[in-house]
């Protein structure tokens, strides 16, 4: 399993490889992709509680 700092290292050359090579709106394109899953990780891993989030 990876830990944090491998993590943010692969999403960082990501975001790198991005930008230079796909210009701005690729660059753009991958972090938000990489956010939504992320965010997406979390919820199937259960750190994240989606269902406390939402209002009653």
């Amino acid at each position: 399993m990876m830990n944090a700092a491998t993590t943010g290292l692969a999403a960082g050359m990501a975001l790198g490889f991005a930008g230079y090579f796909g210009g701005f709106w690729a660059f753009l394109l991958v972090l938000v992709l990489g956010a939504a899953g992320l965010i997406v990780g979390f919820a199937v891993q259960g750190d994240l509680d989606l269902h406390r989030r939402r209002p009653r």
